[in-house]
């Protein structure tokens, strides 16, 4: 059975000089990674990388938060012409940080947000969304929309937020920090089942795990899954074929 990276940045460049050997690593490790982007740069690097691998790359595309102020009717135009090589539609979201350090107003972020989930909703497209000191605005937004299938990636949440999360009938992903944080532990016991995903969010370091080096789906990912299955008392198999049908739900995947 496949194992399934739910979000992982493979268009950024610190995987440039060798993103052929992660494909290669993908393929033969029967990975499916789901590859957002962050920009119009990055989704047009995507679509020049992945078109051809779309039996393992998931193609997500969106505007990240920190990155607000590209131009959306220029991207609508890509998301409109491409439309048959998407998968998916994020990294979107919220983030108080980038308003914090001025270089995104909420208010702007906000239009941005929703000009995403539009696009999702209209295309039938599941998207993930960035949440970092934001889910509340973002929990009072998604009810607006229609989408197929809703991921919080990287759930930095309470328990109040998982459960009300849950209720929405969200996902919830959860990367290589399970592997030493007890409080993701909780809150993984806490997470109903069939809404578990898992990532890598490469190419982010870990500085308490895997030697600080950046993450990637063909060597990180197996941990992951292995600390989620000492956590849920399944077997390694159990875990994966979870993950497999959550993600599968998640993509719409028959």
């Amino acid at each position: 059975m496949p194992l399934y990276d739910a979000h992982i940045h493979l268009t950024d460049k610190e995987y440039s000089d060798y993103i052929e050997r992660i494909i290669t690593g993908l393929r033969a490790m029967n990975i499916v990674a789901c590859s957002v982007t962050v920009d119009i740069d990055t989704t047009l690097r995507s679509f020049s990388l992945f078109n051809q691998h779309r039996d393992i790359v998931k193609q997500f595309v969106g505007i990240h938060p920190e990155a607000a102020a590209e131009d959306i009717g220029r991207f609508k135009e890509i998301f409109g012409d491409n439309l048959k090589y998407i998968d998916g539609v994020g990294e979107i979201g919220l983030d108080g940080t980038y308003a914090e350090k001025g270089i995104a107003s909420l208010s702007r972020q906000s239009d941005v947000f929703r000009t995403m989930l539009e696009l999702a909703e209209s295309a039938g497209r599941p998207v993930s969304i960035h949440s970092r000191k934001s889910l509340d605005d973002i929990l009072e937004i998604l009810p607006s929309y229609r989408l197929r299938g809703t991921l919080l990636h990287w759930f930095a949440g309470g328990k109040k937020q998982l459960a009300r999360s849950a209720d929405m009938g969200l996902y919830v992903s959860y990367g290589p920090v399970l592997v030493y944080s007890e409080e993701k532990k909780v809150l993984l016991k806490n997470t109903p089942r069939d809404r578990l995903l898992v990532e890598t969010d490469g190419p982010v370091r870990y500085a308490k795990c895997f030697e600080n080096l950046p993450a990637m789906s063909s060597s990180f990912l197996v941990s992951v899954v292995s600390a989620a299955s000492s956590v849920l008392d399944l077997s390694y198999d159990e875990t994966c074929s979870l993950i497999e049908a959550n993600t599968s739900a998640y993509l719409s995947v028959a």
